[in-house]
């Protein structure tokens, strides 16, 4: 009998874990849906479009999350949606380095160099977020991840008084690997309030300011004014290659 009790005991206490979990997601999710857009055509011009790092291969296949992230930079950057990018992520050893693969790939892309600030210390969201605007000075800019990520990178800018919004760009199609990915960002949230509002986490480095508005002025002018009765070609984005979802593993992706 006493087994019986306190086995039941642990599943109330699981359920109740579990639904507590689950409120705290939403509720980060209702907090910042309206500082959400999915229609680039919808999203105002920035100044600084904050694109959020992540490995762009998984044993040795192009990771889905990457490449839509990139696809969505270079398509706000042709609409002329973004003038300058701010490319955060890790740079954890030599042969791993997220912002300049960013850089690269935005490089060939057409963007120019002068037009890309790269972020080495964007070791986690916050870092990515907060180093936005204490060292880089941007305090209005667009976020550029998916829709998940959107959401915590938002609730972190709104602790911090940051006046951010954010393009959430496509995701792989559902799959184990995306639900474990999404689980996984439930977990991500909890830490997320807790770093804030508990064990108020600062970025791993700061540093001096580098304001990135000024990189912007200093560039250089890129091409002579187009005269009002002519019109730019638009280019499509060019697509790349996207590897199923199974394919996916939950490590790197974010």
């Amino acid at each position: 009998m006493k087994l019986l009790n306190i086995i039941r005991i642990i599943a109330v206490l699981f359920i109740i874990f579990v639904a507590t979990l689950l409120l705290l997601d939403r509720w980060v999710s209702a907090q910042t849906k309206n500082q959400i857009y999915h229609d680039p055509a919808k999203l105002p011009a920035y100044n600084v479009g904050l694109v959020l790092g992540t490995s762009k291969y998984i044993a040795k296949t192009l990771n889905p999350y990457y490449t839509y992230r990139m696809s969505a930079a270079i398509d706000l950057y042709k609409k002329h949606k973004v003038d300058v990018f701010l490319v955060s992520g890790d740079n954890a050893h030599r042969s791993y380095n997220e912002p300049r693969t960013m850089k690269r790939d935005l490089l060939k892309a057409g963007v120019a160099k002068d037009e890309i600030v790269l972020d080495y210390a964007g070791f986690r969201t916050l870092d990515s977020v907060v180093r936005a605007k204490e060292v880089f000075d941007a305090n209005r800019f667009v976020i550029i991840t998916q829709q998940f990520h959107c959401e915590r990178a938002l609730f972190i800018a709104d602790h911090y008084n940051i006046n951010a919004t954010c393009l959430a760009v496509k995701e792989p199609s559902r799959g184990m690997a995306t639900f474990k990915i999404r689980v996984r960002e439930v977990f991500a949230r909890v830490k997320a309030m807790i770093d804030l509002f508990v064990l108020h986490v600062q970025p791993k480095f700061l540093g001096p300011k580098e304001p990135i508005i000024d990189h912007l002025i200093k560039a250089p002018l890129k091409q002579s004014p187009v005269p009002a009765t002519e019109k730019m070609p638009i280019e499509s984005p060019e697509k790349a290659l996207i590897p199923s979802s199974s394919s996916l593993t939950t490590n790197s992706i974010l």
